[in-house]
């Protein structure tokens, strides 16, 4: 988090928090909302001035209870996640697990599939989802403890998966040191991903 936007919570720490005005996409874009309706499932719109988006990435972080917020200055902005806290792109070119907001990922501890074949990740950082156009790729890197790589173990579906299944590509450990170790696989129904992993896709504003 900035400098500034610390030394603005402290000078004034009573500034409300609000939500309904910001909300990430399920491709890890930032949407404004200037009609406050976020919570309600607004569209809102995509944001291109590149300083902006980056600041909107270094202010980003999260509450205990599941919240995920932008710190606006002395301001509290809650996020609507039309995905995951995190949306992860895989990067070739210098073999990252990359969040959305230009973070590293270290690690995936645990893998999720839902019953609509959107793969999630629980990293070092947080919860966060595979964006789609990296799913060819990411199946080239892992397989689970069957041979099956990802598409397949997807389509196979997850009703037959042998205990302990897990993905994982140890003899690719030098392109994506992030999959490196066995992570183990579970199938979750889309409408509790949030709850399994533990984060509030569209917060309000807590209540004191």
């Amino acid at each position: 988090m900035d400098q500034s936007v610390i030394d603005s919570i402290v000078r004034w720490p009573n500034v409300p928090a609000v939500a309904g005005w910001l909300s990430l996409s399920s491709r890890g874009e930032w949407r404004l909302h200037p009609n406050g309706d976020a919570e309600q499932g607004g569209p809102g719109v995509g944001v291109s001035n590149t300083q902006i988006l980056s600041f909107f990435g270094r202010n980003y972080s999260n509450e205990g209870d599941g919240r995920y917020f932008f710190q606006n200055g002395p301001q509290r902005v809650y996020v609507r996640l039309d995905a995951a806290p995190y949306v992860l792109r895989l990067m070739p070119e210098n073999g990252t697990l990359l969040t959305h907001n230009n973070l590293v990922v270290k690690q995936v501890r645990r893998w999720l599939i839902d019953d609509l074949g959107n793969v999630y990740a629980d990293t070092d950082l947080g919860p966060g989802r595979i964006d789609d156009r990296d799913l060819f790729l990411l199946a080239d890197l892992l397989v689970d403890d069957l041979g099956l790589n990802l598409l397949d173990r997807v389509e196979a579906g997850g009703q037959d998966s042998p205990p302990g299944l897990s993905l994982g590509a140890p003899e690719k450990e030098q392109r994506f040191p992030a999959l490196s170790k066995f992570a183990p696989l579970s199938w979750v129904p889309s409408q509790k991903i949030s709850t399994e992993m533990k984060f509030i896709a569209n917060p309000g504003v807590p209540v004191k």
